[in-house]
């Protein structure tokens, strides 16, 4: 426990761990650590040929997710991936889905900005995307929503969130180093198949102004300390 949060760092694989989870009975943060790189669609990816064969091709697993939102690439390495569990009868709750990641985005804001990173969070209408066309719905890091956290105007925290009568389940992925852009961002355009290439990789490009998608210059432990610690 840490305050009024249960920890958890399950086991198991991506697969296993994007399952149900059941009743959500008090605040909880669960760690994961990525066993082995996989794709992570979001549950409203249906239409996406080829992806199975492009990712077995690079010893990459496919998974779904039960939250929505675009496609993330998770390695063991650059990525902080962390799920918030908050009951429906807890003060976190709110029933607009527009605002209620707000208090997530600004705890990560909290966290990075004590490890000396500049960083806020999106400002956009309610349950609003802003993509670079349809890019931002297939791309988790090439589309914005309400209460995610950019550094230098860099999206570097994607927030999905899957709603029930238990309560919501958020799902946080953090970029960590200069290179996770490239690694981790970029290379969903053709695994995802997206057409026409070109225009997407330069939307891609234009969107986090560069080349590359950079991601924070902090450990992951410590970031998810600060986390916690940011926590309300």
């Amino acid at each position: 426990m840490t305050g009024s949060w249960s920890v958890g760092r399950p086991g198991g694989s991506v697969a296993e761990r994007h399952g149900p989870i059941g009743a959500i009975r008090h605040r909880t943060v669960l760690l994961h650590r990525v066993p082995h790189p996989t794709v992570v669609v979001g549950t409203g990816q249906r239409d996406l040929p080829g992806l199975a064969k492009r990712a077995a091709a690079l010893d990459l697993d496919v998974v779904r997710r039960s939250s929505g939102g675009g496609a993330v690439l998770l390695r063991p390495a650059g990525v902080l991936w962390v799920d918030v569990l908050v009951p429906r009868t807890d003060p976190l709750w709110d029933d607009d889905i527009g605002r209620s990641s707000a208090w997530l985005g600004l705890a990560w804001v909290e966290a990075l900005v004590s490890m000396g990173v500049a960083a806020e969070t999106c400002q956009t209408d309610a349950a609003a995307t802003l993509t670079a066309g349809s890019l931002g719905r297939k791309v988790c890091f090439a589309g914005r929503v309400a209460g995610e956290v950019v550094c230098a105007d860099r999206k570097v925290v994607g927030i999905s969130q899957r709603r029930d009568r238990n309560g919501a389940r958020f799902q946080c992925a953090v970029l960590l180093g200069p290179d996770a852009g490239d690694r981790l961002v970029v290379p969903l355009v053709d695994l995802l198949g997206v057409e026409p290439r070109a225009e997407a990789l330069a939307a891609i490009r234009a969107l986090v102004g560069g080349a590359t998608v950079a991601g924070v210059a902090v450990e992951a432990d410590q970031l998810f300390d600060a986390f916690l610690n940011a926590l309300p």
